[in-house]
């Protein structure tokens, strides 16, 4: 079973024991214990969402700083696209990227060219005979843990397609290395700025077999003043742009579906909507669709917690850039529009519990499932926090797998005592 290492982690110095976390957290994976929060390594899917809900700034996101890049001798920045909208007035993207190289970057390759690649190479893949549907994005990697965690029986509908970072990180290598024959392979080092801290524990665990090609992960909190300083608006900049609007309209929700082409599909964004729709899915009480794209963020990746800006006001910007670029700069032609090249798919999922999972024996679950129900019945029923788990029902699953004991229901302790 793989060891998950996380990029969301808890300052205890800082944890009130509010309980706020606790409600918000979309898979239960915090309990509060001697007055501070618990976060369960196993439950945990890197969301953020206890980042952001927190009032006492006691969750925090583990990036890279932009100094580890020192130790490679060709440092190559990928902007996700979301990085685009943090900027007030910004006309032209050209600016961003020229800023990245300021700033010590020797080369910079757009996650948004990498995703109109993957946008057309998920259009061949949605015609392929025998994939289940709806095919389900594997872009965002809360919902890829998500799904393995809380709805396994979807893990055969999701399109085996790498992320547009994974992408734009091996075509950036081997441009460098194509370009700059005197470059070992290990002098170069990619660099994602990134909008959540999913994509930072994506990079640390790899996904299945595969290793990620990404080296560090910055945020874009770090690196926006940096940027701010470095960008030249005064005076033309060369042109380094090679995406469109496609691409562009990756870091929104619903970017990645319209760039489909086809109608039959849906685009749902924020944790609580995912789950929703996920459920939905699993019970088959959803319409006939050939694609869904979920986004655990709200907005989508705009709405990341690394970010700066309002998601909204950041989607209005993105809106405003995208009315001044092509479609697209990266269209298939001859041999490239009839197979799905190799670098672009990966071939297995990585293998998690899933959490509904009690026992690996069959009639100990069952067992343990009667326990939960029979001492789910003698609670209040009101979810109120007060033992430390986020509901009844999660109370009386610690309670039988040993991990709470039945006096930490202060309501039920209290009746006792009258």
């Amino acid at each position: 079973m793989q060891t998950y290492e996380h990029s969301v982690l808890l300052d205890t110095s800082k944890c009130t024991g509010c309980t706020t976390c606790l409600r918000h957290c979309p898979t239960e994976a915090i309990r509060i214990k001697d007055g501070h929060a618990v976060i369960n390594s196993d439950r945990c899917i890197d969301c953020g969402e206890c980042i952001r809900v927190c009032a006492h700034k006691a969750k925090k996101a583990v990036c890279s700083k932009l100094e580890s890049m020192d130790r490679f001798k060709w440092k190559i920045a990928l902007p996700a696209p979301t990085l685009y909208g943090q900027f007030d007035n910004l006309d032209d993207i050209d600016c961003v990227l020229s800023g990245l190289l300021n700033i010590g970057f020797d080369d910079v390759f757009e996650v948004s060219k990498a995703a109109e690649l993957v946008s057309a190479y998920t259009r061949l893949y949605l015609k392929t005979d025998g994939i289940n549907k709806p095919a389900i994005s594997s872009a965002c990697p809360v919902v890829m843990r998500l799904i393995a965690l809380r709805y396994p029986s979807l893990n055969d509908n999701i399109i085996h397609m790498l992320p547009p970072m994974e992408v734009a990180a091996r075509l950036a290598r081997e441009r460098a290395l194509k370009n700059h024959p005197e470059l070992k392979a290990e002098d170069v080092g990619v660099c994602f700025i990134s909008p959540c801290p999913a994509k930072a524990s994506y990079v640390k665990n790899g996904f299945a077999g595969y290793k990620s090609q990404v080296d560090e992960v910055v945020s874009i909190s770090d690196i926006y003043f940096l940027l701010i300083n470095a960008m030249n608006r005064e005076t033309s900049v060369e042109t380094l742009s090679e995406s469109g609007m496609i691409g562009i309209g990756w870091a929104r929700s619903g970017g990645e579906a319209t760039a489909i082409f086809n109608e039959n599909y849906l685009a749902a964004d924020g944790i609580e909507n995912v789950n929703r729709v996920l459920d939905q899915i699993e019970n088959g009480n959803i319409p006939n669709l050939e694609f869904v794209e979920l986004n655990a963020c709200t907005g989508g990746c705009v709405g990341g917690v690394l970010t700066m800006q309002n998601p909204f006001i950041a989607k209005a910007r993105l809106q405003t850039l995208r009315r001044y670029l092509p479609v697209s700069q990266n269209f298939l032609n001859g041999e490239d529009s009839k197979y799905i090249p190799e670098g672009y798919l990966f071939n297995e999922l990585p293998e998690y519990q899933p959490i509904a999972r009690l026992s690996s024996s069959m009639a100990e679950s069952m067992r343990m499932m009667a326990d939960i129900q029979k001492l789910r019945e003698t609670l209040p029923g009101i979810d109120c926090g007060s033992c430390g788990a986020p509901t009844c029902r999660a109370f009386a699953e610690d309670v039988v797998k040993g991990n709470a004991k039945i006096e930490d229901c202060l309501i039920n302790l209290y009746k006792k005592e009258d």
